[in-house]
């Protein structure tokens, strides 16, 4: 029942944010106003972690599964997305970068932050 419980809680913030994406006419996508209502509701103690954190731990380990029918999608349309395969590699390449430098720049500066405060972990 702990668990129905938790993921009815993460399945009425993501209803938020689809209504957020409706009702809002901004260009972002539904699971982000989830995410960022979820964050607010963690971060003030409206919802406790002890209130979505085995739910989230689940959905975290299978959400690899979840990316199977995107892989298979891609295979089925390989003759669409042959002549496209250079510039979406190129864009790939640059955004994986681009990401792992601003995370290493981002995690850095936690730990120095950290590091400066006294805590330590």
């Amino acid at each position: 029942m702990k668990y129905v419980k938790q993921f009815l809680i993460i399945l009425i913030i993501s209803l938020a944010g689809e209504l957020l994406n409706k009702l809002l006419p901004l260009p972002i996508p539904a699971s982000i106003y989830g995410m960022v209502i979820l964050f607010t509701c963690l971060v003030t103690g409206i919802i406790k972690l002890s209130a979505v954190r085995e739910t989230g731990k689940f959905l975290i380990e299978i959400m690899p599964v979840m990316f199977i029918p995107a892989g298979v999608g891609l295979m089925s349309a390989w003759g669409v997305l042959y002549p496209l395969l250079l510039p979406v590699g190129v864009i790939t390449v640059v955004s994986l970068i681009t990401v792992m430098a601003v995370s290493g720049r981002t995690a850095q500066a936690v730990f120095r932050k950290q590091n400066r405060g006294g805590k330590t972990e």
